[in-house]
């Protein structure tokens, strides 16, 4: 009984110590940090100690040499294989503006003069083809054009060809073919909304002066919807020249372009500035022939008239 009478002040006392320790600041403090908001602070941390750590990487392995130099706009101009590869893209593009141009120019002029109230649903069946993705319909394209694909299929079962060929994929000529369906539709709205603009009264003065129907459209439907082919030309040739995915399906070796020596140089090759030189050399070049495009048919249309 001695014992237990002695030893129980002892016990109270232990817990009025534990109480009090748990009712101290510093612990209370402790126990109101949450695992949310030490996960912030990982996460708001380790950031931090990332760059530290590359920064110190760069400085004690990497050597940065920031000497200002044009040596790579040198090589991306006076190489030759840099420089054919942008001759060859340029071509590509202006290959793809001219045909797109020429089959859209057709079907936006039916649906403008003869789609009457049906012009919206023609408009509509237009844009069908771009609900799927760009990379299924280049894929749409190499099955067409492959060695054992629909078109060999067709010509071998036409009797125009005994084998299948190997000259309709993976060069130049199916890049124009895949470009050139791919951008139709962006040539064929812009040209619908130069037509769309032209005065219907104009194309009948001339029929009443003794035009015919392809006088009078070369003497005013044409000259009129010039703004309209130009933003077509404009709107397929400047993104066509930087297309990389349609050259690395279905152009192989003979069909390579600019913007895959780009992305070569910006991943295997590591070399960021001669792929910025690159970009920055096609940019400009684009930019400047577009200028002259527009000068050139704004020049032919003053002496036009």
């Amino acid at each position: 009984m001695t014992a237990a009478a002695e030893g129980s002040p002892a016990r109270r006392m232990t817990r009025a110590r534990r109480n009090a320790l748990l009712q101290s600041e510093p612990v209370q403090g402790f126990a109101l940090i949450s695992p949310t908001f030490l996960y912030a602070l990982i996460l708001l941390v380790l950031p931090i100690l990332v760059v530290i750590a590359h920064s110190f990487w760069t400085q004690n392995y990497l050597t940065i040499d920031r000497t200002f130099t044009l040596e790579n706009y040198r090589i991306a101009l006076t190489e030759p294989i840099y420089r054919d590869l942008l001759w060859r893209s340029l071509y590509i593009s202006l290959m793809v503006s001219f045909f797109t141009v020429v089959l859209a120019y057709p079907i936006a002029y039916f649906i403008s003069f003869h789609g009457g109230r049906h012009k919206s649903l023609w408009l509509f069946l237009i844009t069908i083809p771009f609900w799927t993705s760009y990379l299924l319909r280049v894929m749409s394209w190499k099955v067409i054009l492959g060695y054992n694909g629909v078109l060999n299929s067709g010509l071998m079962g036409l009797g125009i060809i005994d084998e299948p060929s190997t000259a309709l994929l993976y060069n130049s000529t199916a890049v124009i073919i895949t470009l050139t369906h791919a951008w139709a539709a962006f040539a064929i709205l812009p040209i619908f909304v130069s037509l769309e603009k032209v005065d219907r009264t104009l194309v009948e003065a001339a029929k009443d002066l003794g035009d015919g129907p392809l006088r009078s459209f070369l003497r005013v439907t044409l000259p009129l919807s010039v703004p309209g082919v130009i933003s077509a030309a404009l709107i397929v040739m400047i993104p066509t020249v930087g297309d990389y995915v349609t050259p690395k399906l279905v152009g192989g070796k003979d069909g390579v372009m600019i913007a895959n020596a780009i992305q070569a140089q910006f991943g295997k090759a590591s070399n960021w500035p001669l792929g910025a030189a690159l970009s920055v050399t096609t940019m400009v070049i684009v930019t400047l022939i577009a200028g002259a495009m527009v000068l050139v048919i704004r020049a032919a249309q003053r002496l036009a008239r």
